[in-house]
């Protein structure tokens, strides 16, 4: 039972883990990973028109959710084909009385670096508050009852950048600590900590990454389990424990330490180094982004509006914008929800880009977006007023905004250590 039990954890981890998508980065053996994903897609799919029934037609571009139909699909049928693995595999090799010594240690090593690949990739992120962004003014001036759980969540964590930067110490440091076999139980404890904590958030705010994340925090039970023993006699019966093996792999030949150390080299530079210096380039980019921008930042109200030579008064329930936000990392949105915007939270969305040469704002509905949806020449009437005009769809539009003096008390990103009364 010890050895089908492992056929079957070594089988699913592998699965979780998924180490042949790398191969995708490898030019050469780029259709190895192409023909893989080729032949997933085709069990997953088939499994779930016989089995699960998770969805007529599955989903496999959920615009960043890892909790897509096919995405529930593909787990259910990972965990069958485990099963169904570590018993062909069992039967192949129902001789065997003894453990499997070294695949044991090189899973452990495969599982470790993949817990520390992740924590270093979030917790990187975090270090410089990239991950969750404080709340821009469309979201400061979106009703609280229209925001779902998720972006909810987002602000909580945004609001506050000390406390974003915690969570990605913690992260950055369960990563550290995995690098090193004599941390890395150190790592796999914290580990479980930091990852139940992100797991159980995800759960409670309907955050599409529970699977991610419940893989990540089985990875770390997995870790801890191995070790057992030293954690129960260390922390529990007082008790001096014996050097740990858990990942120790016998390379006897000098080759094999050679490339043991390229490897362990490689990804401290790709996924240490590199990954701090590109989101310290980021971070840098949005705060010369946020100081070159042409445009004000700020809630302008539509004080004036002339369509296809009409001019529709304000109180006019016909009016098509209300008011119109422009922050400064190049995004905003517009009040009521323009559908040809990208519509979240009774607003549309929107990218934008201020051509000074020719005073004109390009308007997309994503970052990726290189065409725009329209186009609109701007003008500064004043300090606090900015007219637009042009054509959307196929009518021809004339505005005049007024910037709002509004203040939001969340953004002043108030603290306190006395006080009086609950505010």
């Amino acid at each position: 039972m010890k050895n089908i039990a492992f056929r079957f954890f070594f089988i699913l981890l592998l699965f979780f883990i998924a180490p042949w998508n790398f191969l995708g980065y490898i030019p050469v053996l780029s259709f190895l990973s192409d023909g893989y994903a080729i032949g997933e897609e085709w069990i997953v799919s088939l499994c779930n028109r016989h089995l699960w029934h998770v969805a007529e037609v599955l989903n496999m571009d959920g615009g960043g959710s890892g909790d897509t139909s096919y995405a529930w699909a593909q787990f259910y049928t990972v965990l069958i084909l485990s099963l169904a693995g570590a018993l062909l595999w069992s039967i192949i090799d129902r001789k065997r009385r003894s453990p499997y010594k070294t695949l044991s240690s090189g899973l452990n090593v495969v599982v470790r670096y993949h817990v520390a690949l992740v924590a270093l990739l979030y917790g990187i992120n975090k270090l410089f508050a990239l991950q969750m962004p404080f709340p821009n003014l469309s979201l400061l001036s979106t009703t609280l009852g229209d925001l779902l759980p998720m972006r909810l969540s987002w602000i909580f964590m945004g609001y506050s950048a000390p406390y974003q930067v915690f969570s990605g110490v913690m992260e950055t440091l369960v990563g550290l600590l995995l690098l090193s076999r004599k941390t890395a139980l150190a790592g796999v404890l914290l580990g479980a900590g930091v990852f139940a904590n992100v797991f159980v958030l995800n759960l409670c705010y309907d955050i599409p990454v529970k699977l991610f994340s419940m893989q990540t925090l089985f990875c770390c039970f997995f870790l801890a389990w191995n070790d057992r023993k030293r954690v129960w006699n260390f922390f529990v019966l007082n008790r001096n424990t014996t050097p740990s093996n858990t990942y120790e792999l016998v390379l006897p030949k000098r080759w094999q330490r050679i490339i043991r150390i390229l490897l362990k080299s490689a990804f401290i530079l790709l996924f240490v180094v590199l990954q701090f210096i590109q989101s310290w380039s980021m971070y840098s980019e949005d705060r010369a982004q946020a100081a070159s921008q042409p445009i004000e930042a700020g809630i302008y109200d539509v004080t004036e509006m002339v369509e296809n030579g009409d001019t529709l008064s304000v109180g006019e329930g016909n009016i098509r914008w209300k008011d119109v936000v422009f922050d400064l990392d190049g995004s905003g949105s517009i009040y009521p929800a323009d559908t040809l915007l990208r519509q979240r939270y009774k607003r549309g969305y929107f990218v934008f880009e201020a051509d000074t040469s020719a005073e004109v704002i390009r308007f997309t509905k994503s970052y990726a977006d290189t065409i725009p949806l329209f186009e609109l020449r701007y003008a500064q009437v004043n300090d606090s007023t900015l007219s637009l005009s042009g054509i959307v769809r196929s009518d021809t539009l004339s505005l005049l905004l007024q910037r709002r003096n509004r203040q939001f008390p969340l953004s002043e990103r108030q603290f306190h250590w006395v006080s009086e009364a609950n505010r």
